[in-house]
This record gives structure tokens, sequence and C-alpha cells, in this order.
């Protein structure tokens, strides 16, 4: 049923007051006004200009006015304006407003829990904040997403954790059983902690609340016993088509001399994990970066952190000041706090013994963080690619106020850093991003090789390669990997640097002065994100110069016996494309090499021959990275 009133000449009044206040709540008249006229918008504006009101705007078939020298709000109408427009023969109806009471029908924003006002890195107690108020406001608290801290274990019976455990994303690796609970001694509260930053129970009068605190979390205990390339690589494979995210606060010794990364099962584990991962989807997985700062160490000699697989989170206080312990390197792709700005005021989270703390602190407080939203980006949108999802957060990092000397634009304009990488990342940004995102194209390669004749390195040595015939199919870049061979009599004093064709130059490794080895670098693979989105079409620059003592010796290679110096840059993908770059050279020269291979990726050549020398010294070999030498190389000369 219909109801329709109608008002004719002559009884222009004012509707009677029909809407009760809220219970408890005076009404209270605003200096605003709804009027319905006779002839439309014409009569409306005359009827603002004859009365000194203010026009408003339309609201079909009504017109909004208000009038300045009226007291914006009282408790009673004002008679006055009631009079002069009942009079008024244009007026067929109109109302004083009132304010009304109206509440969101939503996700309670701000938590309850005691420790929440502790939280200053995601209550507004600092600006910018993580901005994870308003990713929660929007309805996103990790539902539906399962993560696992790989760790020392997980205290899964810790009252803000046991609503949220999940035994499926769980294992204890180092006592092959099921259950992660940690050994209780001093050194194993760290998963715990991860985990709570994580998916702490939210509103239930413990502790603080976890970034995801709807989302799921396991733990797998890894690291409180010996440690081995097949328990790692148990831990990366654990469940991943159930698992989305993994988030590891570990990695090699930051002690400023150790070069070191994933072992030969690892590292598989990691490419499968992307590839086969949550249904083809890819794992994620979050590393932090690094505590080696006051060692001077650089977190492209951590082979975890610098993967590509990995997204590498940086920390920053709350002051926007650089920890004395965070490293640089430009795999660092995000930034999230760790400290405020004493070490007074941390991290809260859950403890062991079913206790909070707010002393977590560290790179291992930051990526937690960051998996904390990485998961509320993915309730937004579960069909994020593992590559998807760094593009995102490329774009919801912003330099803010985060101090460093080095923040430079790149090639296509984005503030990038060695210290921050792109920028603290905005969870509020990035869950917006995450719901419009249509996605990148797969990855594919092209492969571009070059020759450059060896030179010992003295004070400086400069390779540089052409890859405009890559241009064709790719015009914008991911990554870009160097994988790196040479001898040096005093590794930590070698710096490298990359250049790109627009311009922007990324420090791959800086001077460690710990770093005493007189190793070298053995098919290392340094990583950078800096070029990201960036043409690739043009000459690229490799430099690497001595910062040490001019006695320091060294090559690329150093000619004993046979010796390979392979320069590879396989990942420069924009839509997931990638470009390599390879410099062979050999000695002693021979007329041809063959190169018996295994066959460890795509195609059916079990065997690469170089061609005859283009001069005494060098070999043009084709390969890709591919490929692994299953024999020893046949010296003998091939006509």
């Amino acid at each position: 049923m219909a109801l329709m009133l109608r008002q004719g000449r002559g009884r222009k009044k004012g509707r009677k007051d029909t809407a009760a206040a809220a219970p408890g709540w005076p009404r209270v008249y605003l200096s605003s006004w709804a009027v319905r006229v006779a002839a439309g918008l014409r009569d409306a504006r005359a009827l603002a200009h004859r009365h000194g009101l203010l026009y408003l705007g339309q609201g079909e078939p009504f017109y909004h006015f208000s009038h300045r020298g009226t007291r914006q709000r009282a408790l009673s109408r004002h008679w006055g304006w009631h009079m002069r427009l009942s009079r008024d023969p244009q007026v067929l109806w109109f109302e004083q407003q009132t304010l009304k009471r109206r509440s969101r029908r939503g996700t309670a924003v701000v938590p309850t829990d005691p420790w929440f006002p502790k939280q200053w890195y995601m209550n507004n107690d600092i600006h910018p904040d993580l901005n994870i108020l308003t990713a929660w406001s929007r309805g996103y608290t990790g539902l539906g997403v399962v993560l696992t801290v790989l760790d020392d274990g997980l205290e899964k019976d810790h009252p803000d954790l046991a609503a949220n455990y999940d035994p499926l994303a769980s294992y204890d690796f180092n006592s092959n059983d099921p259950d992660p609970q940690p050994r209780y001694s001093d050194t194993n509260w760290h998963g715990t902690r991860c985990a709570g930053e994580v998916a702490a129970v939210a509103n239930n009068g413990i502790c603080g609340a976890g970034v995801a605190y709807n989302a799921k979390i396991g733990g797998v205990r890894m690291l409180d016993g010996s440690i081995m390339d097949i328990v790692e690589a148990q831990a990366l494979s654990l469940q991943p088509q159930y698992i989305h995210i993994y988030s590891a606060s570990w990695g090699p010794e930051d002690d400023g001399r150790t070069v070191d990364g994933p072992g030969v099962l690892a590292a598989a584990a990691f490419r499968r994990g992307v590839t086969q991962g949550r249904g083809g989807l890819g794992s994620i997985f979050i590393w932090a970066s690094g505590n080696g700062g006051t060692n001077y160490d650089n977190c492209n000699c951590d082979g975890y952190t610098n993967s590509i697989y990995t997204v590498s989170v940086g920390s920053v206080l709350g002051d926007g000041h650089r920890p004395l312990y965070s490293e640089s390197c430009p795999a660092i792709l995000t930034t999230t706090y760790s400290s405020r700005t004493t070490s007074k005021v941390q991290i809260v989270t859950t403890d062991l013994h079913h206790r909070c703390t707010d002393k977590h602190t560290g790179t291992s407080a930051s990526a937690p963080l960051a998996a904390g939203m990485v998961a509320l980006a993915l309730e937004a949108n579960p069909a994020l690619t593992w590559r998807d999802l760094q593009h995102l957060i490329i774009r919801a990092s912003k330099p803010a106020h985060l101090q460093a000397e080095d923040w430079a634009e790149n090639g296509v304009g984005r503030r990038v850093s060695h210290y921050y990488g792109y920028g603290l990342l905005d969870a509020g940004l990035l869950v917006q991003e995450a719901t419009t995102w249509t996605g990148t194209r797969p990855q594919e390669k092209c492969s571009v090789q070059a020759v450059q004749v060896p030179r010992e390195i003295s004070s400086k040595l400069i390779i540089s390669t052409d890859v405009s015939s890559c241009s064709k199919s790719i015009r914008s870049l991911e990554h870009v990997q160097v994988e790196l061979s040479l001898s040096y009599s005093r590794r930590g004093d070698l710096v490298v640097a990359l250049s790109s064709p627009m311009g922007t130059t990324s420090t791959l490794v800086t001077v460690r002065p710990y770093d005493t080895s007189q190793d070298g670098y053995k098919d290392w693979t340094f990583m950078s994100t800096h070029f990201w989105d960036e043409n690739p079409k043009g000459t690229w620059t490799l430099r690497l110069e001595n910062r040490g003592d001019a006695e320091n010796t060294g090559g690329c290679p150093i000619f004993t016996g046979l010796t390979l110096c392979l320069v590879i840059l396989p990942s420069l993908p924009l839509d997931g494309q990638f470009v390599s770059f390879s410099f062979l050279a050999m000695s002693p020269p021979v007329l041809a090499l063959r190169l018996p291979l295994a066959n460890t990726g795509p195609g059916d050549t079990g065997e690469v021959v170089c061609a005859p020398p283009p001069s005494p010294a060098l070999c043009v070999c084709s390969a890709e990275e591919f490929w692994e030498l299953r024999a020893k190389p046949d010296l003998s000369p091939s006509l």
C-alpha cells in the first residue's frame, strides 16, 4: 500500500515532526532545511535569493538550504524560519533537518584488548602508522587466510592464539611430530612472538590484536635442533595447497662476513612453492631482511632474503630513522616498524608461558607485520599470484618520513632506497589496490649473451652489454639478478653496482669490513628490485670496484685451469618476462669445448657446444641457467 499526501494552496505548513529522537538523546535541530518548491530549480534559486539562504544542492525532488546566521545546532525548532517558509507561496513542503545517530554495521574497527593502546604502529598513535585500521574498517581482518611461522615453535595453547591456531598449518620437524609446541627455554620465544603479531585474537581481553586477527595461524618448529637443507625444504613445502603465507624471520649469520643461502633442496622448495602452491597462484614467502647492520652486513649476501621468490622486509623506527641493526641491499621490497624511538617502546605480541610482551623488535618483528598485511590483501582478493602481491606491495609502500641519504627516483619515477625498498607499507592502500588489481602475464624469458674480455680487478672493472634485442617482448621489468663468479684477495672490499639504460644505479653489495674471505663469489646471485617497471632496452653496466687496500688482487676470472666467469641477469621480468645476460670467458684457450649438461628445466638438449673462440683466450658458449653441468668438461680440442 502506498500513501501519497498532497498539500493544496493556502495550506502551506511545515510537516509536523514525527521522527522521535533516539532514546536518551535529545533532538538536535540544525541550521539546514529540506524544501520542495513549485517550479523546480529556478524557484529554488529564487527562494534562496529572496530569503538570504545558502543553496546547497538538490536531492530530487527536494532542495537543500542553510542559513549562516542561525545557530548551527539547537534543541528547539527555529520558529522564525518556520513561519517565513510557511508563508512563501512557492514552498510546497519543508522540514528543518535534525541530527541523526547512525552506526556502521561492520567490523568494530578499534579492538578492546587491554594492550591495544600500546600498539602505536597500528592505532593512529603516530603518523603515519601502518594504516591497518583503514583495512579493518573495510572489513578485511584475514578471514579465510592461513599463515604459518617457520621458527622455533609455537605455543599453540596461548590464550591469545588458541582460537586462531591451525594444526594443519603446523609441524615439528625437529622432533618429527605434528605438535609445534616449543621447548621451554629462554631462547625459544621467537616463533610465538612472531605468530602473535600476525594473528593474536582481538576483543578477548588478552594482550593486543594481531594484524590479521581473524586469520588462521600455524607454527613450524625447525630452528631448535640440527638445521639442514632437507629440514628447510620440508618446512617451506608444508601443506602448500592449504597454507597461503609462510613467514620467516631467520637466515644465515648476520656477522658481516658470511655469504650463504638455500641449499639445493630448499631452493627447489621455493621454486616449487611459487609454481605449484595455492593451486598454481604461488605460495607467499615473507622474509626478514636481517639484523647485521652493526656488523656492516649486506642482505644481498643472504640467499633467502635476496631471492625473487621472497618478499624481503626491512625495519624503521617510529620517528623515521633507520635502526642500527637494519641491513641494506636492493633486494628489500618494503618496510614496516620494529621499535618506536627507544628500546623501551617496541612491538606488542604474545610471549611464552601464556604471557604478553611489548619488547619484541628487530627485522624479526617487521616481517610478521608485513605477513599480516598481505593476509588482509589475500582476503580482499584471493586470486592474487605471488608476483601480483609483489607489484601491489611496491604500489602500497610510501617513502613517507623514512630517513636515508640514498633515496633516489628510478627510471619510472618511483622513489626507492637500499634501506627501505619502496617505503613504509600501507595496509589500507594495499587492500584497496588488491580489490582492483587485474593481474600480470605469465613469466617468459629472453636470453642475451655477450662476451667480455677478462681482466683483473685492480681498482675497477666495468662490464657492459646491450639488451635491445629483448625489447620486442619485454618493455618493463620486475627483478634483476646478477650471478657472479670471481676470485678476490679480500672479498669484503669489493663493491658491485649495476646501472640500467634508464639511469638507475643499484648497489648490489657494499663494503663489508669484517669479510676478509679470499674465496670471492662462486656463482653467487645478487638481486635488485630497484628497476621495477623500467624498460630494459639499451646498455646495462656492471661495475666492480675495490674500496680497500690498493694491493688487493682478483679477477673475473683468474686463469687457473678452466674458469668460467659467468654473469647472469636471469630475471628482468615485467608481466613476468625474464631477460638474462651471460658473460662467459674461458682459459686455457681451446678451439672448442663440449659441456655435457643435465636437463633441469625446459628444453631437450643434453649438450651445449662452445663455438670456436673469437680470440685465443675466449670461448663462446650458449646455455641457460636451467642446465647444470653433469660431468667434467672435455678439454680436448674439437674441430
